[in-house]
């Protein structure tokens, strides 16, 4: 009897070490700095809707980014899922690409981290579960059957796009919750300032370190098509315009955003830089650096925003 019940204890830690493993596993999949972006996003549209709203509850903007969060979990999961061909021949190190994790058991994760993003949000302002609802959608439609809108630049641009925007509504929904508010003119211009710097910006950098393996599963993006050099260009472009684009506005509104443009700025220098050596013939490590300074922007630029306005 006493063996019957070691063995049985033993099975279910080691079942528990298992499960603890795949979860890791997939949030490494996920991306922490995605996932910790995605709830600055959250925060920051729920930190500028304060001019307008009454005071936040702590506890329901923590449960709506967690909402948020495991949203965007489910859809890098599955994103990961669909991408296991062209990951592998980028040399990706993520768990499904190395083999690591099973992309059937990770499918379920997604699933079930997908379902429980809805539930989360119960308690909070109705139009929060719509603005998961329609996450996930988008998320779909950018990896899922027959959709695919991930393999030309143009469909993942609409979906970030519309993913983005969706973050900063979010916060805004649970912070004001029905009372009806407009939407706040610093809110507006960081919403769309930041959303354009993720795709205008992030998408022609994540697409210079990717083109072996996009050119392999047959997508169309812009450094597929149009090769690394006029992608580096587009994107230098991109990221200095609108740095100085959102550096000049802020100033002339007066709106407490002047920081965050600096910092947009800051990056958009550092993006240039990087893409210099983002050419043909560098190695895949050389040509994810533009993609880092964009993605080390993103970051500081939403922080920057959090402190500047608490």
């Amino acid at each position: 009897m006493a063996s019957t019940w070691a063995s049985g204890r033993a099975s279910g830690t080691s079942a528990l070490m298992s499960a603890a493993r795949v979860l890791r596993f997939c949030v490494v999949e996920a991306r922490p700095a995605v996932l910790a972006v995605s709830m600055l996003r959250f925060l920051a549209g729920a930190m500028l809707a304060l001019p307008v709203a009454v005071a936040p509850v702590p506890a329901e903007v923590l449960q709506g980014g967690a909402a948020w969060v495991l949203s965007i979990f489910a859809i890098y999961v599955g994103n990961g899922v669909s991408d296991v061909t062209e990951d592998q021949v980028n040399g990706s190190r993520r768990p499904i690409a190395r083999g690591d994790l099973d992309p059937r058991v990770a499918a379920w994760v997604a699933a079930a981290a997908a379902v429980v993003s809805l539930v989360a949000t119960a308690g909070l302002p109705g139009a929060m579960t719509w603005v998961i609802a329609a996450n996930l959608v988008l998320g779909y439609l950018y990896s899922g059957a027959p959709f695919h809108l991930k393999s030309r630049s143009g469909g993942t641009i609409v979906v970030l796009c519309g993913s983005g925007l969706l973050a900063y509504w979010g916060g805004f929904t649970v912070v004001i919750g029905g009372t009806g508010e407009s939407t706040p003119i610093p809110l507006i211009m960081f919403a769309v300032a930041a959303t354009c710097w993720m795709t205008l910006v992030g998408v022609p950098a994540k697409d210079l370190s990717d083109i072996a393996g996009d050119a392999a599963a047959g997508r169309r993006t812009i450094a597929v098509t149009c090769g690394a050099r006029v992608t580096s260009n587009v994107m230098s472009a991109a990221a200095l315009i609108l740095a100085a684009s959102f550096c000049v506005v802020s100033l002339a509104l007066g709106v407490p955003l002047a920081w965050a443009a600096l910092a947009m700025l800051v990056g958009a220098v550092a993006v240039t830089l990087a893409g210099r050596a983002a050419d043909a013939g560098a190695d895949r490590s050389r040509r994810r650096r533009p993609y880092r300074a964009f993605m080390a922007t993103q970051h500081i630029v939403h922080i920057t925003v959090l402190f500047s306005n608490i």
